[in-house]
């Protein structure tokens, strides 16, 4: 305990005697540190936005119009090809529901839907479709789903275009791009926190460097007096760690204010995205953030001793 305290006065001393070097390195640590919570917070904002975009992708199979009834042979046929399309869907891997959704129904959605009840009673007769509606269990299958619908011979025969695949409407390649886009700030981040560690880490060697040349007397006197090499370099991988807990402590408290200020009026701002962050995700990434702390100051101060301290 006695050298534990003999360790913290000592750092307090380093602090100091190199005060510029070491509120460099204590700000370069807690910007470090900012910008890998911001990346982790922005990373479950992220993932939380595909997963929404993902729950929505569904496939929508247009189909053309029912011929009259008063044609009895190709009016059963018709519907004989609709509901073998929908058991077809139904047995396929990856379906969750399958529903049909008449002209009359798609035409009073729209005019729900629309802002301006005008138009719908401008368009006369009906123009729009009817369809099937297909919801996903497993939106990563939408690719897979709509190629067998589209081969679906008796598909093929009701589908309102002639090539069926122009009839199959879903929002696969909009996930895709989305999946593309956070692949890219991934890659970018990672790159980013390699470069603000290795920036840190520097920072911390350079000024464990200066209070060992700043003590080198004393540390030659203790080495004469048979000072242990662990009693020796302590101090200074103490002066490491307080380094890195002041800037984390930084880091973490502006990461707090962020959660408690910012992202309140954000997520009032931007209610239609899922943007809310579980508050123990914060209390994993401010361990995280601490930990990540305390070993760059442990490395850079090894790494600063072993080159400059011979003990």
């Amino acid at each position: 305990m006695s050298s534990l305290i003999y360790f913290f006065k000592q750092s307090i001393q380093g602090f100091a005697r190199n005060l510029s070097t070491t509120l460099g390195s204590i700000i370069t640590i807690f910007l470090s540190l900012f910008i890998i919570g911001l990346f982790l917070v922005g990373a479950i904002v992220i993932d939380n936005i595909v997963k929404s975009v993902e729950n929505e992708v569904s496939i929508t199979a247009y189909v053309k119009d029912a011929p009259s009834q008063d044609d009895a042979a190709a009016y059963k046929e018709y519907q004989d090809n609709l509901a073998a399309v929908q058991d077809y869907i139904k047995g396929l891997d990856g379906v969750s529901t399958v529903s049909f959704k008449t002209k009359d129904q798609a035409l009073e959605e729209f005019r729900t839907m629309s802002t301006n009840s005008d138009i719908v009673d401008e368009l006369g007769a009906n123009p729009l479709p009817a369809s099937i509606n297909v919801e996903l269990s497993n939106p990563q299958q939408v690719e897979e789903v709509a190629n067998q619908i589209q081969s679906n011979a008796a598909f093929a025969k009701i589908s309102d275009e002639e090539n069926p695949a122009d009839s199959l409407k879903y929002g696969q390649r909009t996930v895709e791009r989305l999946f593309q886009v956070t692949n890219y700030l991934r890659y970018g981040g990672i790159v980013l926190i390699v470069l603000l560690v290795f920036i840190a880490l520097v920072f911390i060697n350079n000024t464990i460097r200066l209070a060992i040349m700043a003590r080198r007397k004393e540390i030659a006197i203790m080495r004469l007096v048979g000072a242990s090499n662990g009693f020796i370099r302590g101090p200074f991988l103490m002066e490491g760690a307080l380094h890195a807990i002041i800037g984390a402590a930084l880091a973490i408290g502006c990461i707090e204010l962020i959660r408690r200020f910012a992202l309140p009026q954000l997520q009032a701002s931007l209610a239609f995205l899922p943007i809310q962050v579980d508050g123990n995700l914060f209390l994993i990434i401010y361990l995280a953030l601490l930990v990540a702390g305390l070993i760059i100051g442990l490395i850079g101060s090894a790494v600063a001793m072993r080159r400059y301290l011979r003990v």
